[in-house]
């Protein structure tokens, strides 16, 4: 679904005008050579643009419809204005010195979803991280790093965590690892005040916070995090994503969304109700 080498993370808007354009050619019965000769293109062309892998160019985008057969003119201009909003960079393009292509995608896929459910064995979720802790994540991460440029990832990150106090915010349902409420990152007072915040998160009606404990045992995701994407759109399917040291792998097929939503029904089943949540919490604070 997202190809993240291709000129940058494209937004999900441009992804659902893709999938719209490769319905219209198909109903309109041709095939990807019909339609690039229209626009005097390869056929690659026309692939890659259904495909989300680049931009949508306004002029090509109107060629197409019309080839198409798409005759009313407010509804070609209303794809087309659909067309330029696609095109316009995220607010995440201001970070692109500090942004990784492959984690780019993320960002777009995170800021556009409807539901953001997460396995997090190691971090508490990047959303719900105090400034202070994430410095200390970054630091630990980018072990070379400038000064400057930790601080713009910093930025990064806290700038991400708005999307939960936006207008209608998605939802967030996190599975924590006790492991991450267990291992320290930076002194002690920032692991109080990182505690802190994830008891205040519980109060949020948009987030759903569950600890996996020690005693749980083993469970089915032990392998490593991961996230999945739900998105109010139609069009697209959720889309789960896995992270490695130096990228990231997304996932869109059914049968492999299934694997990871799966992994993660049965750990919130085995982890601790939402509702005891804040309590087990406030109990670990305790030790701190």
């Amino acid at each position: 679904m997202v190809d993240s080498r291709a000129g940058g993370a494209p937004t999900v808007l441009r992804v659902v005008l893709g999938k719209r354009l490769r319905e219209l050619r198909l109903r309109a019965g041709l095939t990807y050579e019909k339609a690039a000769a229209a626009l005097d293109v390869t056929h690659a062309t026309v692939r890659r643009m259904e495909r989300a892998e680049v931009g949508l160019k306004v002029p090509y985008v109107e060629k197409l419809l019309r080839t198409y057969g798409i005759t009313e003119q407010s509804e070609i201009d209303s794809f087309l204005a659909l067309t330029r909003e696609a095109n316009r960079p995220g607010w995440w393009h201001r970070y692109r010195d500090v942004l990784p292509e492959w984690f780019s995608a993320f960002v777009a896929l995170e800021s556009e979803s409807q539901v953001i459910r997460a396995y997090e064995p190691h971090y508490v979720p990047g959303l719900l991280q105090t400034e202070d802790y994430v410095r200390a994540v970054l630091r630990a991460g980018m072990p070379h790093a400038a000064e400057e440029e930790v601080e713009r990832g910093v930025g990064l990150r806290l700038e991400r965590q708005r999307l939960l106090t936006r207008a209608e915010p998605p939802l967030l349902w996190v599975v924590m690892d006790e492991t991450v409420l267990r291992r320290p990152i930076g002194s002690r007072e920032i692991m109080q005040a990182q505690v802190s915040r994830l008891i205040e998160a519980c109060s949020m009606p948009n987030v759903r916070l569950q600890v996996m404990p020690f005693s749980a045992g083993p469970h089915s995701a032990m392998y490593g995090p991961f996230h999945i994407f739900r998105f109010p759109l139609p069009e697209l399917p959720d889309v789960a994503y896995s992270e490695s040291l130096v990228g990231a792998v997304y996932f869109d097929q059914r049968d492999d969304v299934s694997a990871f939503q799966e992994a993660l029904d049965r750990m919130c089943a085995q982890a601790a109700p939402v509702r005891r949540t804040e309590a087990v919490l406030d109990g670990l604070r305790k030790e701190l």
